[in-house]
């Protein structure tokens, strides 16, 4: 009883856990390890701005906090969930004025989940990480080539954590097992350790909290607590998540599945489907994402594919869940069983790299409208030639600008409904879609 009443005046074990220098930090050896970036940055004191990216409970909040605190730097940090450009403002004027009246190095400004920023938010951040005012650094579980602006992500390096390895992890257990106060008290017998590792899904954080759980309900059981897969399954009332819809997991799932349905597999698109619905993943992120495939990947291939999508957006955004994973499934299912044509994407492609290769080409004057009298004198519209006034409702008339004619930007693909498209466009442009000989 006199433990069980310890543990509710004790913070949580991965709090208690935290690493306060790099021998203690577990993991990222490619950044802490010896002769590594981060390390030698830390023992030059050579400190420049960067953005930690990687999954949660990998370490990335704990290792600004060890930098700062090994450098003894001032430490400024701002949730960006809670936090607003004031806020940022007041941080960097604080900066400013101990400046004035101090020679030490610049603190250090540690903005958690930088890509919830916005726009705004981070251009207030410019100019004081350009005039080294702060060091700057980021923790996002988000791709920062997404969520960062250009700007702000030129002027700081990107560091990518990975999740903890079995190693690491075990390496983790023990540590806790010898060091944490209340634990080293305890007669702890860790027999089995695959559900731990399994479970714990590379999180640090996750790994510990799972720990504390298993522990807490076993104090008092007897005078040796035997940790074994059997009693982690059944502590946890719930597999704790393998998918993070916050993390990096999110981009790594919404990656297979779109890629499923592009190599034409309904059961893997379906299984990674069912991976992000059961993380608690947003449905309509899902059909957003349908409604892209259906475009770039089905295309012209099966034009109602995107019509489907199209429907399946609206449906899931009427129902909700859980009745939405229906009308996603199918569309999923029927997305991966259609025929494959991207010719529209590498044609818009091909058409944007053109565009901005040249912005001067002007639009031949016989295709601008003349709605006064005066650009009617200057020949604008003159030489039109309406297409439906001729058989067929097509006339053989350039419209792209002087110097590009005749360039062709969408190449039907072979499937059944572009081969219609391609015989249609051979009988027009003959010139430009020769029949094959």
């Amino acid at each position: 009883m006199e433990t069980k009443a310890l543990t509710r005046n004790l913070a949580p074990l991965p709090e208690r856990m935290r690493p306060t220098s790099l021998d203690q930090y577990a993991g990222q050896r490619h950044l802490v390890g010896e002769g590594c970036i981060l390390r030698n940055m830390l023992e030059s004191g050579n400190l420049s701005s960067f953005i930690l990216w990687g999954p949660p409970g990998v370490g990335k909040t704990t290792l600004a906090r060890i930098i700062a605190d090994s450098l003894d730097r001032e430490f400024f940090t701002l949730s960006a969930v809670s936090a607003g450009v004031k806020d940022v403002r007041d941080v960097i004027d604080s900066a400013k004025g101990k400046s004035l009246f101090s020679k030490s190095a610049a603190p250090i400004l540690f903005i958690d989940e930088i890509h919830r920023f916005n726009k705004a938010q981070q251009d207030a951040l410019l100019g004081a990480v350009e005039a080294g005012t702060v060091i700057l650094v980021g923790a996002t579980t988000e791709n920062p080539s997404f969520e960062v602006i250009t700007p702000l992500l030129s002027r700081c390096q990107v560091f990518v954590l990975k999740s903890l390895e079995a190693e690491d992890l075990r390496s983790l257990l023990a540590r806790a097992l010898k060091e944490d106060e209340l634990l080293k008290t305890l007669d702890i017998r860790i027999e089995e350790d695959d559900a731990l590792l399994r479970q714990s899904g590379g999180d640090a954080r996750k790994l510990l909290n799972i720990l504390e759980i298993v522990t807490d309900s076993l104090l008092g059981a007897g005078k040796e607590m035997v940790i074994n897969n059997r009693t982690v399954t059944s502590c946890l009332q719930e597999n704790v998540a393998i998918y993070d819809k916050d993390g990096e997991m999110h981009f790594d799932i919404i990656s297979a599945f779109i890629k499923s349905i592009r190599g034409s597999d309904p059961n893997a698109a379906v299984y990674y489907l069912a991976r992000m619905l059961d993380g608690g993943e947003d449905p309509l992120f899902i059909a957003r994402r349908l409604c892209l495939s259906a475009s770039e990947d089905v295309g012209l291939a099966n034009p109602n594919a995107l019509l489907l999508a199209n429907a399946c957006f609206q449906t899931v955004n009427s129902i909700g869940m859980p009745e939405a994973r229906i009308p996603l499934a199918e569309t999923t299912v029927y997305l991966a069983s259609s025929p494959k044509s991207n010719a529209s994407y590498l044609a818009v492609e091909a058409a944007l790299e053109a565009a901005r290769a040249d912005k001067t080409k002007a639009v031949p004057l016989y295709l601008r409208n003349a709605p006064t009298k005066l650009m009617k004198d200057l020949g604008y519209s003159d030489g039109y030639r309406y297409a439906h006034d001729y058989p067929g409702n097509f006339v053989d008339l350039e419209f792209l600008p002087a110097g590009m004619e005749g360039t062709v930007f969408y190449h039907p693909q072979e499937n059944k409904h572009e081969n219609t498209l391609k015989a249609y466009l051979q009988a027009c442009w003959p010139k430009y879609y020769p029949k094959e000989k």
